[in-house]
């Protein structure tokens, strides 16, 4: 039995018994799993009403959330059988990570000769300084990788460009993902292979490509032995991007001095000002599935992202579509009309749709984090997908394709897979390095 398979095996295994044994809990403290379910949606919700408030409101909310966890957990010690749902969350958090271990891939990537003079560029400051920590440099050297550094100033189009008219026949980045963008315009523009080096401080493009964001100096095997695939890129009133373009809450809060040091606090500072009472966030609209519409924040992707899953959630299944991935947070509409809540505050929703090209119109500039940078930019903001533009090149160790390139939409869909895979006889293509499965990208992405 390979690894995949067993990881199937007890994910299933310990979402059988995790069940089980909540319908045995619940009924044995019955009511107290009422009272615990009921405490936490109030902490759920006081937490929700104090973060789109400021000042004493958002204390009293966050500390009515506290006293509502407080509360759960007396009332579970109470019962007399704090083991008993402390195992049950343990069966269900197993169960997560051996599904996550099962849905793993590896793709087969069709193999592509060494390029000629392939040339990394580094940021020795990204991702809190890794480029130095892993001796990016020298491994690049080792690997016949001509190192270029960015230092303070520099422009690294203009870096880029004056590489390939030395005669760089393969270019590399390792940084951020507003550096990836860069280097992957110039490379898709002239056509070269790229390879993307997981040095920034989340990388999130790394992930979605399918290239291991813990083996950094791995990535430059891309370059020595690595398979190609082409993927989209994006963009935004002419400006390449490789992840996303924020639009309404999060651009607000990168637009912040102190969004660098601590993001967490300097977005929840952001959200009274978008969506809290009497906020007045910029006056989006678009023409979306359901005709002109408007809403509070809006996040345009180089392909679309899964969302509220939970396998793969955040990540892109595949970057090959030649679609925009939409989504926008907005009023829920009901009968024609807006749903509200209480104090008169709009009840919002998340909306999702796909498209090859989306334009977004305001009546002055538009604050947006494009790839997680700030800028202003001005409307309309026409976006638009730019179908297999980009040659990536990705180490053969590597996954080659997204975490949840394999993972169903659904949590049914899920453990039906699980449960397939689980009890049935493993075929010829099942399983592979890593304990993912090994399957070949259609033919679109290999082109």
């Amino acid at each position: 039995m390979n690894a995949r398979r067993t990881s199937a095996l007890v994910s299933v295994l310990c979402v059988a018994a995790a069940v089980v044994a909540s319908i045995v809990v619940f009924v044995a403290g019955f009511p107290r799993g009422l009272t615990v379910l009921a405490l936490i949606v109030l902490a759920a919700l006081a937490a929700w009403y104090g973060v789109r408030r400021r000042g004493t409101v958002r204390i009293v909310g966050g500390l009515a959330a506290v006293a509502c966890l407080v509360g759960a957990i007396v009332v579970i010690i109470a019962e007399g059988k704090p083991l008993a749902n402390i195992l049950v969350l343990a069966a269900f958090v197993v169960a997560l990570i051996a599904a996550r271990v099962a849905f793993r891939s590896h793709v087969s990537l069709p193999p592509a000769p060494a390029p000629e003079r392939p040339v990394m560029f580094y940021n020795p400051l990204s991702g809190g300084g890794k480029a130095e920590r892993f001796h990016l440099a020298d491994e690049a050297q080792r690997r016949g990788i001509k190192p270029i550094e960015l230092r303070h100033g520099d422009d690294l189009e203009q870096l880029v460009r004056a590489a390939v008219r030395d005669g760089a026949g393969a270019l590399s980045m390792a940084g951020g993902d507003g550096s990836q963008a860069i280097v992957a315009k110039v490379a898709a523009e002239l056509r070269l292979p790229y390879a993307c080096i997981p040095s920034g401080t989340r990388n999130h493009f790394a992930l979605d490509l399918g290239v291991d964001r813990d083996d950094v100096v791995g990535a430059l095997d891309a370059f020595v032995g690595g398979g190609e695939r082409r993927v989209d890129l994006a963009e935004v009133n002419g400006q390449v991007f490789v992840n996303n373009v924020s639009l309404g809450l999060y651009a607000e809060a990168v637009q912040q001095e102190g969004y660098r040091d601590a993001k967490i606090r300097t977005l929840i500072e952001t959200v009274p000002d978008a969506i809290g009472p009497g906020a007045d966030p910029p006056r989006l609209t678009w023409t979306g599935p359901d005709g002109t519409e408007s809403g509070a924040a809006i996040l345009v992707s180089n392909n679309p992202y899964r969302l509220g899953k939970m396998v793969g959630s955040g990540t892109r299944p595949r970057l090959d579509r030649g679609e925009l991935g939409i989504a926008v947070i907005g009023p829920e509409r009901r009968n024609g009309g807006r749903a509200r809540g209480r104090a008169n505050v709009p009840a919002l929703t998340i909306q999702q749709w796909t498209d090859e090209k989306l334009e977004v119109r305001c009546d002055g500039p538009v604050p947006a984090g494009i790839d997680g940078e700030a800028t202003m930019l001005d409307p309309p903001l026409r976006f638009r997908s730019i179908p297999g533009a980009l040659r990536v090149r990705i180490a053969p160790q590597h996954p080659g394709a997204s975490p949840s390139a394999i993972v169903p939409d659904s949590p049914w869909q899920a453990i039906g897979a699980l449960a397939k895979l689980a009890f049935t006889p493993s075929g010829p293509d099942d399983g592979g390095a890593g304990g993912g499965s090994r399957a070949s990208l259609p033919s679109a992405a290999r082109k």
